[in-house]
């Protein structure tokens, strides 16, 4: 870098000038090197005075490796940057990025909790491990760590040198099995009476085989084809990220009343319930409801739908397609889960 020039615009405010990376920039004050320099709060007769000043400011701060920013821009010119400025670059990116709500929100909370670690703006493994070390349940332990470990890559790629992540494995966590409901008409004659649009959500969630908290509670009647007999949805208003049309049950269509094409199909307005509110809804009903079992929950009319597809038509493809999976290999995990398996006793081994 050479050093920087003093002029003055046609205003007559006075600027300094030079190049990094052979792109000119202009600066009028210090406020990008943290400097309150200021030359064009003096009278004209002072500023190049003061504009020389700057200059020398400058011209040491970048020297010395401060960190030179773009113009309104987190984009690092020139200069070292801490963990800590790499990280909030990374931030940046992720929330800036097409992403789900949900997972723009995790990635903020994990940067929220790592920075209160960050005492001298660099961060290691002991910090990662104080942060790890909150959670007891592995499952969240897991999640946090995999949501970090986004955030670093993301910092890394930026220019952060160290990897706080490398030596730092996850840990094995019991798998959670939605069971399944063995009389699916007898927990929703329950559901029924207890509120209306978890009935109509959990009809959904087992007829469609849609997603409960956002791929439900979000539809509108635009999303249904002018005779209620579809469900059309793009990608970004699904997991797999594809677009996806899945067929309506009569049962289902029976409990349709369509209105404005704009509306939410449960709110009667644009805009859905908040993403909590089949969650609230559903632990309510748990509260009270005597028809229950262990380990039964809202997603369970997925899993039960999933099942009843399966067993009907015994075809892998079709569950693939009416889960919206992206690929067979997570169907096959899916069933996994679910304890279901094509081998029946006449396939076992004989003496």
């Amino acid at each position: 870098m050479k050093y920087p020039k003093v002029n003055f615009d046609k205003t007559k405010k006075v600027f300094i000038s030079f190049y990094i990376n052979d792109k000119r920039h202009r600066i009028f004050n210090g406020k990008r090197i943290n400097s309150t320099t200021n030359p064009n709060s003096f009278p004209f007769s002072e500023r190049k005075t003061q504009g020389k000043l700057l200059a020398a400011e400058v011209y040491r701060y970048i020297l010395e490796g401060g960190v030179f920013k773009e113009y309104r821009s987190p984009k690092k010119l020139i200069g070292v940057q801490s963990d800590l400025e790499y990280l909030k670059q990374a931030l940046q990116n992720k929330l800036n990025g097409e992403y789900s709500n949900k997972y723009k929100t995790m990635i903020q909370f994990v940067f929220d909790e790592i920075t209160r670690e960050l005492y001298l703006k660099n961060i290691d493994s002991k910090k990662v491990l104080n942060l790890l070390g909150r959670y007891i349940s592995n499952t969240s332990r897991n999640t946090i760590r995999r949501h970090l470990n986004a955030l670093i890559n993301e910092a890394r790629f930026l220019g952060m040198k160290s990897n706080p992540m490398e030596l730092i494995k996850g840990v094995k966590s019991k798998a959670i099995l939605h069971k399944p409901f063995n009389d699916v008409r007898l927990i929703l004659e329950d559901i029924k009476e207890f509120n209306h649009n978890l009935y109509l959500c959990c009809l959904i969630t087992y007829g469609c085989l849609l997603r409960p908290h956002r791929e439900v509670r979000e539809l509108c009647w635009g999303d249904f084809t002018n005779d209620l007999r579809f469900i059309k949805l793009s990608g970004e208003r699904n997991k797999s990220g594809k677009n996806r049309v899945v067929p309506v049950p009569v049962f289902i269509r029976e409990l349709l009343n369509e209105k404005e094409v704009d509306c939410n199909i449960f709110s009667g307005i644009k805009k859905p319930h908040n993403q909590d509110y089949f969650k609230t809804l559903w632990s309510r009903f748990k509260k009270q409801s005597n028809v229950l079992e262990e380990g039964q929950t809202l997603y369970s009319f997925r899993h039960s739908g999933a099942i009843n597809i399966f067993k009907r038509t015994g075809s892998l493809t079709k569950l693939q397609q009416s889960l919206g999976h992206s690929s067979l290999k997570v169907s096959l995990t899916y069933l996994r889960g679910l304890e279901v398996t094509d081998l029946t006793e006449e396939d076992m081994p004989t003496i």
